[in-house]
């Protein structure tokens, strides 16, 4: 043997070959999601929960508050005993932060979020022009200013961006936007160069699964599998099959605006009738919205408060467009089996009977014979769905326990 004892041929003293590199990562993961599920929580219980070694629990949860993403919290310990005393761990929700970003096709959302998803604070913005060379600088000087105004002390450990589209996660790149005119955009490198943070970049429904995932109203079963349908003026969709969020290996995986929907008569870009997109955007709704008189911009959520005031013609307008989802929800229901579908839309996220109506649709149009109310539900994050978008892309990799983005 040539070299020192647990070191082996090929490696410096003190690397980790990539095998024990990658169960390093595992197990910092598995006791991050621990503290995140069950904080405060004792060492002990974290070994329980997670089968590790109590050693192995030690020795990551010591690495984890050095990096700052975990604390003793002896406020949270109960009475004192016999013998020495447990303190617990939770997450360290007050020292580190994330940004999240979203790019729209009318604006851009800049959020700080804390370890547990929540929203510290947000700002929306309207592109000043929607080309990359306008809206990228833009954003830059909004990271920034959100960032003086209430960074704060918090140590900032990524940048997030969620978008429409066709993303190509591992070059951070935007491949296609259509409704942007995006093509080939490296969102990833221009922001990381402007901001000096790590940056990852995803699609919205991706982001949102993982945000489901971690911080839902059914995480446990959305790690299991899931479907997520997002549905804004881009339309696109996540699955994901023991925790792993697929993406497909050009990163394309979820490209259903296409996908056909009986009755429908709206003309889609392609040049055909009847694709879900062209269906459902917010484009197409808002546009018949401003017609009949119901809003004076071109708001989504315009609509929804005029129909959430009972307004007939406004609910109809947002059932349709339910009735529509519903039977695209139906499909994928069918074709994953998923333990949850979630569907993030702007009317079933608020309004109960836009739910009721997507529901009725998806038992409607389905074969699968689930218990639709168990199983179809909407976004968790009703109100801030692009701000925990653009967060989750990051928070996806701080709970991989990946230092790229710690």
């Amino acid at each position: 043997m040539s070299g020192p004892v647990g070191v082996r041929r090929g490696t410096r003293r003190g690397d980790l070959p990539p095998v024990e590199t990658r169960r390093s990562a595992d197990s910092a993961a598995a006791v991050l999601r621990a503290v995140l599920d069950h904080g405060p929580i004792a060492r002990s219980s974290i070994a329980r929960v997670t089968r590790l070694s109590a050693a192995t629990v030690t020795g990551v949860a010591a690495s984890l508050m050095e990096r700052g993403l975990i604390r003793e919290a002896p406020e949270a310990a109960g009475p004192p005993g016999i013998g020495r005393p447990h303190v617990p761990l939770d997450l360290a929700a007050d020292a580190v932060a994330v940004i999240g970003v979203h790019v729209a096709v009318p604006r851009t959302t800049v959020a700080l979020l804390d370890l547990r998803g929540r929203i510290i604070a947000q700002r929306r913005d309207p592109h000043d022009g929607r080309d990359p060379a306008s809206v990228l600088p833009a954003l830059a000087g909004r990271i920034a200013a959100l960032r003086r105004r209430h960074g704060g002390r918090r140590r900032i450990l990524g940048l997030g961006v969620a978008t429409g589209g066709w993303v190509d996660t591992a070059n951070g790149t935007v491949v296609e936007h259509p409704f942007l005119g995006w093509r080939d955009v490296p969102v990833g490198a221009a922001l990381a160069e402007a901001t000096g943070l790590p940056v990852r970049v995803d699609s919205n429904s991706r982001a949102l699964l993982s945000a489901e995932q971690l911080f839902g109203a059914v995480a446990g079963r959305a790690r299991e599998s899931a479907v997520h349908l997002f549905a804004g003026n881009v339309v696109d969709v996540a699955f994901a099959a023991g925790g792993v969020v697929h993406q497909g290996p050009r990163s394309a995986a979820g490209a259903v605006a296409h996908l056909p929907v009986e009755g429908c008569a709206e003309l889609c870009p392609c040049g055909r009738v009847g694709c879900l997109q062209a269906a459902v955007s917010e484009r197409a709704l808002v546009r018949r919205a401003r017609a009949a008189g119901l809003i004076d911009r071109p708001e989504i959520n315009d609509l929804v408060d005029v129909a959430a005031t009972g307004h007939p013609e406004a609910i109809a307008l947002l059932r349709e467009r339910a009735r529509l989802v519903g039977r695209a929800a139906a499909l994928l229901l069918d074709l994953f089996d998923p333990d949850v579908l979630v569907v993030a839309e702007a009317g079933a996220n608020r309004l109960p009977a836009s739910l009721a109506t997507l529901r009725a649709e998806v038992a409607a149009g389905s074969s699968a014979g689930v218990d639709v109310l168990a199983t179809v539900h909407p976004s968790s994050f009703p109100g801030n769905v692009l701000a925990v978008a653009g967060g989750a892309v990051a928070l996806h990799q701080v709970y991989a326990a990946s230092p790229a983005l710690s």
